[in-house]
């Protein structure tokens, strides 16, 4: 198993020693699941110590013109690609825990009037996609004050930040926080599990028509869902099951069945990927409720995601630090009312007679005029299975008269063959004057509202020969 490098374990016992030096505390932390996890950890590590603190969550854009009002400002899952030191004043002390791409060296702080240390597991040559996220490190924070009890919201931030889609596992430091979870009695992990999302709480015959990684029958069509299932003796109409309930010898037929409809619409040279869109590791949080949608790592990833799109993360974190009476309710009101948002924004996209899905030679694209831009992203993941699989798709929405917000989602096996979309949409913003980032198959960008075309040439050309059609 992978180890913390030396130098990195130095720099968590250089942060608790700045933590308890410290009594005036800012945190920011970004609105996803990840961030909200990494605001918990650090919040519930300064309330142990007694420590008073301010909490908020942002987005990236508010970051670069910061006024630094604390004497200790913690930034998590966000601030190593800001200029967050900008307005730093002398005494001042600075924490970055952040698993995205640097824009400043290791020895940085090194000669400054004020303390800045920065934990990003880049300097030290581990991967911030799929070896830690922003939540895993503040767990390693927390596990250096001796709280290891919090290693199962390091697992939950890695899952809602995807960590483990490359292979369906975790791997490196992520696999130090599953065991820490396991270990401690919070968390179980099946391996090479069926991965269809909804395994507690939706109707498999449900879970199974958002499959859209590859447009099947089954793809939005639960009729042939249902027909499958009983086809194959595996649910029946009167007694409807979800995938928790199926035997490993009933999920061994599913994976039979939608492993042959897959190789029946990929390419050839696709069909090794084939396993790794069926099978992964399933997580289960066995302290939650049972019937509750937090016992699963998946489902509870997207409440968490849901209170960030919707301005409530202060009922996500309520949620994590251990309100499971009031903050509930209202978490599975915020969760509903997500829920009625994408389906009425989807339905405006996709409807058949004015279907806004305009394909381009290597991408597709809709414009999202009047979907929020907090959830223009879960969006255009959902309208994948709407879509030609084999190129990306692109929404966009204004954020204000002069600004777009866009979102990127591909299948995972345009993921698999190699492309990041993340690096290339950060390079095809910043060239039309924005900026952008993310993974190699959920990424956005912000750019100006009249550079809409140029973006979409530049993206179109620069694929050329790149996708396999």
């Amino acid at each position: 198993m992978m180890e913390i490098p030396q130098l990195m374990s130095e720099q968590y016992s250089q942060a608790r020693q700045i933590i308890e030096s410290s009594n005036d505390i800012k945190i920011y932390s970004h609105i996803d699941c990840d961030g909200i996890c990494s605001g918990a950890i650090l919040s519930t590590i300064l309330d142990r110590q007694n420590k008073e603190h301010e909490i908020e969550f942002v987005n990236l854009d508010v970051l670069d013109n910061l006024e630094l009002d604390h004497e200790l400002t913690i930034f998590s899952d966000l601030g190593s690609g800001q200029s967050v030191d900008a307005k730093a004043k002398k005494g001042q002390k600075i924490i970055i825990l952040d698993h995205h791409p640097p824009l400043r060296d290791l020895d940085y702080g090194e000669g400054k009037d004020y303390t800045y240390l920065e934990i990003n597991p880049l300097h030290h040559g581990i991967d911030g996609s799929y070896y830690v996220c922003g939540g895993g490190l503040c767990y390693f924070l927390s596990k250096e004050f001796g709280y290891d009890d919090l290693s199962w919201i390091g697992v939950l931030s890695a899952i809602g930040d995807m960590q483990n889609t490359s292979t369906g596992h975790f791997e490196g430091l992520n696999k130090i926080i599953q065991q820490d979870a396991i270990d401690g009695g919070y968390l179980s992990v099946i391996e090479n599990d069926i991965n269809i999302y909804g395994r507690n709480t939706r109707p498999l015959f449900i879970a199974l028509s958002y499959f859209s990684d590859v447009k099947l029958p089954i793809t939005n069509n639960t009729n042939e869902t249902m027909a499958i299932l009983e086809e194959l003796g595996i649910d029946e109409k009167h007694n409807r099951k979800t995938l928790n309930e199926l035997t490993m010898e009933e999920k061994g037929k599913l994976y039979q069945r939608l492993s042959g409809m897959i190789s029946k619409v990929v390419p050839g040279r696709y069909v090794k990927y084939i396993p790794q869109l069926i099978i992964g590791d399933s997580y289960t949080f066995i302290k939650e409720d049972p019937n509750s949608f937090l016992r699963d790592a998946s489902e509870f990833s997207t409440a968490m995601n849901a209170c960030g799109r919707n301005h409530e993360e202060r009922i996500a974190m309520e949620v994590l630090k251990g309100d499971r009476f009031l903050a509930l309710d209202e978490l599975e009101t915020v969760s509903r009312d997500h829920r009625r948002n994408l389906a009425q924004s989807i339905e405006k996209v996709t409807s058949d007679e004015n279907s806004n899905i305009i394909e381009l030679e290597n991408l597709q694209y809709f414009d999202g005029t009047g979907i929020k831009p907090e959830i223009v992203g879960t969006v255009t993941g959902m309208i994948l299975g709407y879509c030609n699989w084999k190129k990306p798709v692109i929404g966009f929405t204004q954020t204000d008269d002069k600004g777009l917000k866009i979102s990127l989602r591909c299948s995972r096996l345009l993921s698999y063959d190699g492309i990041h979309f993340g690096h290339i949409i950060r390079d095809i913003a910043s060239e039309v004057g924005g900026t952008g980032g993310g993974h190699s198959m959920a990424c956005g960008a912000y750019i100006p509202i009249e550079k809409k075309e140029e973006f979409l040439e530049l993206f179109n050309n620069i694929l050329n020969d790149k996708l396999t059609n």
